[in-house]
This record gives structure tokens, sequence and C-alpha cells, in this order.
């Protein structure tokens, strides 16, 4: 199989002739047939902290070709989505809905590829997407069963189900209500979208990239906002005659930004923090006093607060019916030799998903 792998922080990535490996009892083959280049997989790949070798991706469909003797959710010859986070639907955590915090998450950090030089990669969220192969554990993937092409499919694995889901679960938002989104690359494209459909009446996208600035125009935001051009919140609450938004999100993982949404959210109002942070010892700075007197509600999301088993098939019928609109979301496909490329387009905010496809 082939693998792009990152071997030291901050270099790129190397394209890579890896043994497939071993197919374990709960272990399921899967031939990617597309991979979105998510800022997840940036960041991991950059993290000073990180000491083994890297294959990311995670955000992927394809077909699965193996699998193991204890296998029950999927078949040889299913079409599965990949998950950034197992389900394995009958642990504490999955059966209190909660699945996002399965307890077979920690399979995700096992090396399993064996590189040329002798040592092990990890597969970045226990998939490892940037390959024509990846073995899971059964718990990382959903059937699917859909006419929606590869490539906007595969966004479903993680971007969008996270902006989605940050909507839908965490924020809770209703109609009528307004949102402010901080960061609209996929996943906050994703969150728009999903206000638009959960009936927000004013949606505003702050974003210094001009071409994601339209792209949210596009797909139901109502007010755009470059922030070199003055402060959002002044914004937030010129629009919302001085209260501040319902609900704000914060979407690229900077903790000035985060500090942000919460000053642009309205007293008792959502802030929902969805951006992974660039390091892991990045620290938040919050007004203690407003904290508390405000009565504003602070939340990490992870992916969205999605339950993958339930979730999934939900989000591929509003694709499916046309209130979700996945294809405006990819900008471009690309093939494995050309990850490097789609990397710095990312860096460039140019666009909002790169997606591998088979050459």
């Amino acid at each position: 199989m082939r693998a792009a792998v990152a071997y030291e922080p901050g270099t790129p990535l190397v394209i890579e002739e890896l043994p497939t490996p071993d197919v374990g009892p709960r272990d399921v083959l899967v031939r990617v047939t597309a991979s979105g280049i998510c800022h997840t997989d940036v960041t991991s790949m950059r993290r000073e902290q990180r000491t083994d070798p890297l294959v990311p991706g995670h955000e992927a469909c394809g077909v699965v070709e193996a699998a193991g003797a204890e296998v029950r959710r999927v078949a040889v010859g299913d079409r599965v989505l990949a998950s950034v986070t197992p389900a394995c639907g009958t642990c504490w955590w999955c059966v209190n809905e909660m699945s996002h915090h399965c307890e077979r998450g920690p399979l995700r950090y096992r090396p399993r590829l064996g590189l040329p030089d002798g040592r092990m990669a990890v597969r970045l969220c226990g998939c490892g997407s940037f390959a024509d192969m990846m073995v899971v554990d059964e718990s990382s993937v959903v059937t699917v069963e859909t006419g929606l092409p590869d490539d906007q499919l595969a966004l479903l694995g993680c971007g969008v189900t996270t902006g989605l889901g940050a909507v839908f679960h965490t924020a809770g938002v209703q109609p009528g209500d307004s949102v402010a989104v901080i960061g609209c690359g996929g996943v906050g494209q994703a969150v728009i979208q999903g206000a638009r459909i959960a009936g927000a009446s004013t949606i505003i996208a702050v974003d210094p990239s001009a071409g994601r600035r339209d792209g949210s125009k596009g797909v139901g935001a109502t007010h755009t906002f470059d922030p070199a051009d003055g402060d959002p919140v002044l914004l937030a609450r010129d629009l919302t005659h001085g209260r501040g938004v319902d609900h704000a999100f914060e979407v690229v993982g900077m903790p000035d930004l985060m500090l942000q949404a919460f000053h642009m959210a309205r007293a008792e109002g959502s802030v929902s923090l969805i951006g992974m942070p660039h390091t892991m010892d990045a620290i938040l700075p919050l007004p203690a006093m407003q904290v508390l007197a405000s009565g504003k509600r602070i939340r990490g999301s992870v992916a969205g607060g999605s339950q993958i088993l339930r979730d999934f098939p939900r989000y591929l019928r509003l694709a499916e019916t046309g209130q979700l609109d996945l294809a405006s979301m990819v900008s471009r496909r690309i093939t494995l030799d050309q990850v490097n490329d789609g990397i710095r387009l990312l860096d460039q905010a140019d666009g909002v998903r790169s997606v591998i496809v088979p050459s």
C-alpha cells in the first residue's frame, strides 16, 4: 500500500510503499476512495510534542476489502464512511449518547504501520486515510448506502459532521436565533449550513479570506466580516440590538479567537469551541467575573457531539434532499502524490476542501 508519512514535525509528507497491516479479528481493511484534507491533519503533523511518525487522514470513505473474523458491523464490498471518533455502540459512553467518548478511543493511538526505517507509524484518529488502503477497528466505520459521490461523502467523516453537530447538539440552535462563526473553512462552512438548516435568522461569518467569506454567503451567511476591518464583537452587537449573538462558534483553535467568541455571545448565550488548538499546552484566559455573571455556556465540541451511528444517516439525508450542500465544499480533487500541494493550499486558505482521490 502507498501512504503519506509525516516523519518529523514541520516536514513535508513522504509518499512511501508500506506493507499492508495484518487484519485482526475486529479490523476492517478499506480501500480508500476519497479523503479530505482537514486542519486537524495539518495541526497533528506539525505538533512539536509528536514523537512517532504519523500517517494523517481521517475524513474518508471507501470500500471494505477484508474483515476480521469478529467483525459484525460491516461486510466485504460495503461502502463505508470513516469517523474521526470510533463508536462501538455498546460501551457506557455509546449507550448514553456520548459515543464521541467511546471507550475504544485509545485504539486510535496504537502504531500499526511499519516504515522502511524500521519504526512504526501512528494512524491519525485510527484511520490514516492519506493512503490507498487503511486498516481500522470496525468501530471507526459505518456502512452507508447513498448515491453521493465519494469526494462529497468523505467530508461527512469529520468536518461536516463536526460542524452540523456543533449546531444541532452542542449549541442547540433554534429557529430565529442569531449565530456568529469565527473561521470559515470546511468545518466553519458546515456550521453555517447547519445554522441555516436550523432556521437561524442572522448568521455572521468572520474570516480574513475573501474567498471563504464569499463561499459563506453562498451557503447561508447573512453577513460576512473581515477581521482586518474592525472588531467583530461590535458587529455582533450592532446586529443584535446591543446584546450579542445567541450562539458563537470558534472554529480555528486559537485562544484569542476563543475569547473573541466569548465576547460576541450575549448573556446566557452559548459559546462552542470547535477548533483544535495548535499546541497541546495552549491556555484559554477567560475573565472570571464575566464568566460567572454572564451565565454564558462555554462548551468544547468533540466531533460536534454527533453520534455517528445515528447521525451519519441523518446528515446523509440532508445532503440527498438538497438541504445540505456538500458540492460547494469540494474546492478541488487531487491525487495522493499532490498531498503536499493540498496542504499548502489549506495554509493559504485557498478554497474550502481539497479531497484526495485515486489517480
